[in-house]
């Protein structure tokens, strides 16, 4: 699934008023860190991302570590902070993102 341009834009704007709920360490990936990235994709399916790590290319690898294993994709990528996306039919109106925001200006 590839997501279009309007749909990164409005995902975008939602993702302004984010905060990251994972964080990336220079310990890597664990499965803790997996288990939490896959909860807050289904729970959330807008997520942002800490990469924490000083290297840019550590930072790049290890995104694309992520996006692999979650089966997400990728928004934006602005220094040390990924925007990740995966769509959840059955996600939870109170904690998608997605739905909460979904009246939010620069959405249809």
């Amino acid at each position: 699934m590839s997501l279009s341009q309007a749909q990164k834009k409005a995902f975008r704007s939602i993702g302004h008023y984010l905060n990251p709920v994972v964080t990336v360490s220079e310990n890597g990936v664990s499965d803790n860190l997996l288990a939490e990235l896959e909860r807050a994709l289904r729970d959330h399916e807008l997520i942002k991302v800490k990469l924490a790590l000083p290297e840019r290319e550590d930072r790049a690898a290890m995104l694309v570590e992520l996006l692999n294993a979650s089966q997400a994709e990728q928004v934006q990528s602005i220094g040390k902070v990924a925007l990740l996306y995966r769509h959840n039919p059955q996600a939870n109106p109170k904690l998608s993102n997605i739905t909460r925001f979904e009246n939010h200006h620069g959405r249809r």
